[in-house]
């Protein structure tokens, strides 16, 4: 049997104790860093242990040192301060009344979001170092072989904390790869898989480039690969994965920009392992995108199997059957199962119950078995 490996996008609920501390840190607060480390070394190794207990093959240290997938890079370079708008994606501007139920309900973060307004310089390498060890560290206790750290892409940054130094966006995406090109290269070097966050590639689309079209905004994206494969030029493509999202929220989704219109830009990318959202109702039928788009033998494909914006379980038999679907357009040896998004996008915010996370992954891993068996 040819097993389909699993793994997920990365992030996963804090503990709230976790994401008390981070919040406080964020806010410039008073917090004691030599609690909050122990904290998330604990947790750490909590979560890895969780992960090979239930038969996830590449696992993450679910990002719990961060307060969120893009933002938390702010504390680890000079030239950030201030307050950026919110820019609301444009699906939630259709819906006035749900945008406000959300708002209301408690379901927005209020994390900080700061602009560029001053030159980039390296601030804080600890941080990462801190991250890598104790991925490293809960690795080897498990005896488990494959693990892999999360970093944002210079086009997500550029969004959630937008320029107002450099003298273009170009100029501030090309600091940001200059600037990211040191995380990214560590983590590769110490054996770890690095997982780029490129939400820059979709939500960008109906979220800070909502009133352009397409057709620019596609041209936006191939800057965005260009500065981003400026920072990996490195690192082997094998090391590498990359996150496409549409953003992790339940909502409409009515202006995501197709799969088939921002795939082939993506694959331009130095990049091996693609994961895309698959399972929910807006981009379930895109791997009908695949007859159309021929896969580079080198690359490969994990559609998301698993919803990460419901608390419903998926039932194995359909898991199974998500991943048969796409082993009729794409190679089995180029395929894997994942899921579509991360499960706490944010620390502290996550639409499913932590227990549940889990459970969806119990399901991934015995679908991913049943469609090896079937394929």
């Amino acid at each position: 049997m040819n097993k389909i490996k699993t793994t997920h996008v990365g992030s996963l609920p804090r503990s709230k104790k976790l994401s008390e501390m981070l919040f406080r840190k964020d806010k410039n607060e008073l917090f004691d860093q030599g609690e909050l480390d122990k904290i998330i070394e604990e947790d750490v190794n909590k979560i890895v242990k969780k992960q090979i207990d239930i038969g996830i093959d590449i696992i993450s240290d679910g990002e719990m040192s961060k307060i969120s997938y893009a933002t938390y890079v702010k504390d680890r370079l000079h030239g950030f301060s201030g307050e950026s708008v919110r820019r609301a994606p444009k699906d939630l501007d259709d819906f006035p009344s749900y945008k406000e139920k959300i708002a209301k309900s408690g379901g927005t973060p209020t994390y900080t979001r700061p602009c560029c307004t001053a030159d980039l310089k390296i601030k804080d390498t600890k941080s990462l170092t801190k991250d890598i060890i104790n991925l490293k560290s809960a690795l080897k206790k498990n005896n488990h072989p494959q693990g892999f750290i999360n970093s944002a892409s210079p086009g997500v940054i550029s969004n959630f904390l937008p320029n107002k130094f450099y003298k273009n966006d170009d100029d501030y995406l090309e600091a940001l790869s200059k600037m990211m090109k040191t995380e990214y290269d560590e983590i590769t070097k110490n054996d770890l898989l690095l997982q780029i966050d490129c939400p820059d590639l979709a939500l960008a689309r109906h979220m800070t480039f909502k009133n352009v079209s397409d057709e620019e905004f596609l041209v936006r994206a191939e800057k965005q690969i260009e500065c981003l494969n400026e920072a990996i030029k490195d690192i082997d493509a094998s090391k590498l994965r990359m996150h496409i999202c549409w953003g992790n929220y339940e909502g409409p989704h009515i202006h995501d920009i197709g799969l088939e219109k921002i795939l082939p830009i993506a694959l331009k990318a130095n990049i091996q392992t693609y994961l895309i959202e698959a399972s929910n109702p807006r981009h379930a039928h895109e791997w009908k995108v695949f007859e159309n788009i021929k896969l580079p033998n080198d690359k490969v494909i994990v559609p998301g199997v698993i919803d990460s914006t419901s608390n419903f379980v998926e039932h194995e038999e359909l898991v199974k059957n998500r991943i048969i679907q796409y082993s009729k357009v794409i190679d089995k040896n180029q395929l894997m199962a994942g899921s579509d998004c991360g499960f706490s996008t944010f620390a502290g915010f996550g639409n499913v119950d932590e227990n549940i996370v889990y459970k969806k992954f119990e399901s991934l891993v015995a679908g991913a078995e049943l469609a090896s068996n079937a394929i």
